[in-house]
């Protein structure tokens, strides 16, 4: 039996397994460098349609484009060895129908070799993950501030304040659940909310601006280094300032550049390191 392709780590069912136990560790990736980088610590990597804004410098995550994410998900896949890769599907490629959705996650995956996908949505997107899980491809929920529904649900705020609100997440969450997701992201959702949803239902949680409670914790890796700079949401701690440290570089290098500090071609190679 051929094993190409194999591949040993943290696997979908591992997540899963995950409820309630040890917390579980992400972060997004668009890059294979990146994903060397953040490999070794994490037990799943996201490649978030996030990368619109912190990568292409969009303002929304809505321009992003199918096969933008399956390019970046590709690149990450080639940096890792042991975290679970899950890899969102963008605005406008899977809520048509569970057919369409169907169809975007199969790319996803074959051209990938991603291990999962991520889809926004609750009670309304339980058909489409039922459909998609009964097919063999993984799914991940996301429910609470979903940034491709940003304009309807009117631009980043704390969700689950209100008792309706709280009490349609907590169907959301049910819901996804039920339909067969191995985990569900429950962002921008107030604390109590969010610790009565990881109470309620059989899959792991990860909380992204929401209870320390969940399952799991993600953070955008641009937001954690320093590397985004256009806004700092409030959940996040800062653990560098790589934006710094590489503008402090290219003015260091552009000061050798114009005062012709360099090696000649006859130094290049004979230099003892």
């Amino acid at each position: 039996m051929s094993t190409q392709g194999a591949r040993r780590g943290v696997t979908v069912p591992d997540v899963r397994a995950r409820k309630g136990g040890e917390p579980i560790v992400c972060l997004t990736a668009y890059t294979t460098p990146m994903a060397r980088f953040l490999d070794p610590h994490v037990d799943l990597l996201l490649v978030g349609d996030s990368l619109g804004m912190v990568v292409y410098g969009m303002k929304t995550t809505l321009g992003v484009t199918l096969d933008m994410m399956i390019a970046h998900g590709a690149a990450v896949m080639r940096g890792v060895g042991h975290a679970c890769v899950v890899v969102d599907l963008p605005f406008g490629s899977y809520k048509e129908s569970p057919q369409v959705a169907y169809r975007a996650g199969a790319r996803v995956m074959a051209e990938t070799g991603c291990q999962a996908v991520k889809l926004e949505g609750g009670v309304e997107m339980a058909e489409t993950i039922a459909f998609l899980v009964g097919r063999g491809i993984p799914v991940m929920g996301h429910i609470g501030l979903t940034p491709q529904s940003l304009h309807a649900d009117g631009g980043y705020r704390a969700h689950g304040r209100e008792e309706t609100e709280a009490a349609r997440l907590l169907e959301d969450a049910r819901a996804v659940a039920q339909a067969g997701a191995f985990a569900v992201v429950v962002e921008g959702t107030v604390e109590p909310l969010a610790r009565e949803i990881t109470e309620a239902i059989s899959i792991p949680t990860i909380g992204i601006g929401a209870s320390a409670a969940c399952d799991g914790q993600i953070l955008v890796t641009d937001d954690l280094v320093g590397l985004f700079a256009d806004f700092k949401p409030r959940f996040v701690k800062r653990y560098a300032e790589l934006g710094v440290d590489v503008s402090k570089a290219a003015a260091a290098y552009a000061e050798d550049v114009r005062a012709r500090r360099f090696p000649g071609p006859e130094n290049l190679y004979t230099a003892k390191p």
